[in-house]
């Protein structure tokens, strides 16, 4: 027996699996949902009714296939649903406003001050939301995730010790910004944020993936096995604090040596090159330690020399990674281009509510999903699957 809560869950489990399908299809019949997803036809019905009844699906005709009675079809409504996804940088905010394809629909740019506060970004952030707003219709806001610079702890909402910023020790950002906002708020690490919208453009085959961001700082955006890895503490991807001089340069984070800081120093001297070879030395680190079939090289510092850093970590990972014919890797930019971070907050955002739930299903409903309980009498999702 199912108890309520976990009811819940399933429904919720059950619609985001059906619009994480409708996104990726023009159109498509309930046919196309149960080979999906492995529901039964009479689950795909009722969710099918639930999602349009709440305006995420419509109706877009019939589709015929030889004989017998012609299938509906339905398509996704992309601007039933939008998100704001904001960047935040150690120099710049990034706002973009998204619907629920992730599309980018408008994207606004601003400065940061030199080591501004909590109340400052707050203020910014409440103006870009503030000229974001206004393109939604009222209701269809779903809420803003933000990508951030780390250290954070992405599950209790908190900004830890963002390096390089001094007003920043254990800062609970995700709960001031919901109550600054009145809107619900989503808090990631920006190159988690970054890695979930490369992850929804490119689709189901990028399953083992990195994005590796370059500004202001490096750190790395991990993708396994079909989706975001945020470690036991959800800070992974510290890529940039990696050793590779162990007698090198102090680095902001207390070690000496780090990959961040012979790439900075490089680059700020204006040697594109050896700051692009201190990457690539880091990449084939990486995929030694976690054989990803793709890397991803994104942020403002390193976009303006992509053709430097994507020679030199082609080549690194095609000379200096062992068995490179078996253990390739497609080494490529952004889809998303400098908008990565902000347009995959809002996708973060989206999929907190229109997404499939990372947290482990509970039992019982995870026996039960293939074929939702019966509705309760009088219940109107009922009345409108009919069955």
């Amino acid at each position: 027996m199912v108890k309520p809560a976990d009811l819940d869950f399933l429904r919720d489990y059950n619609d985001a699996s059906v619009v994480a399908v409708a996104r990726r299809a023009r159109v498509f019949d309930r046919a196309t949902i149960a080979s999906a997803t492995g529901l039964t036809p009479q689950a795909v019905s009722k969710v099918v009714a639930r999602l349009v009844a709440a305006g995420l699906v419509e109706p877009d005709g019939v589709r015929r296939q030889g004989v017998g009675k012609p299938a509906s079809v339905y398509r996704l409504v992309p601007n039933s649903r939008y998100a704001i996804g904001a960047h935040v940088a150690r120099r710049t905010l990034r706002m973009v406003l998204s619907d629920l394809t992730g599309q980018v629909l408008n994207t606004i740019v601003g400065p940061l001050p030199p080591d501004f506060t909590p109340e400052r970004l707050l203020d910014e952030l409440a103006a870009g939301v503030g000229r974001l707003a206004g393109e939604c219709r009222a209701g269809r806001l779903v809420g803003v995730g933000i990508g951030m610079v780390g250290p954070l702890d992405h599950a209790q909402g908190v900004v830890r010790d963002a390096h390089r910023l001094r007003h920043w020790h254990d800062v609970p950002l995700r709960e001031m910004a919901a109550e600054r906002l009145g809107l619900p708020v989503m808090l990631d690490k920006d190159v988690a944020a970054g890695v979930v919208g490369e992850a929804w453009l490119r689709g189901p085959h990028f399953r083992d993936a990195a994005l590796i961001m370059v500004e202001s700082g490096i750190g790395a955006g991990l993708w396994l096995g079909g989706s975001a890895y945020r470690g036991a503490h959800t800070n992974a991807g510290e890529f940039g604090h990696m050793v590779v001089q162990t007698d090198g340069p102090p680095c902001v984070c207390g070690r000496r040596g780090c990959l961040e800081t012979l790439h900075d120093r490089a680059l700020a001297r204006g040697d594109v090159g050896t700051a692009a070879r201190v990457l690539a030395v880091g990449v084939v680190n990486l995929l030694q330690t976690l054989d990803v079939g793709h890397v991803v090289l994104a942020g403002a510092d390193l976009l303006p020399h992509a053709a430097a850093y994507l020679e030199a970590v082609r080549t690194a990972v095609r000379t200096e990674v062992p068995r490179a014919d078996w253990l390739a890797a497609e080494v490529t930019t952004p889809a998303l281009g400098v908008d990565v971070i902000a347009a995959g907050a809002a996708m973060g955002m989206l999929n907190e509510r229109y997404g499939l739930p990372t947290g482990p299903r509970p039992a019982e409903a995870a026996k039960e999903r293939a074929e939702e309980p019966a509705e309760e009498p009088g219940d109107p999702a009922a009345a409108r699957a009919g069955g």
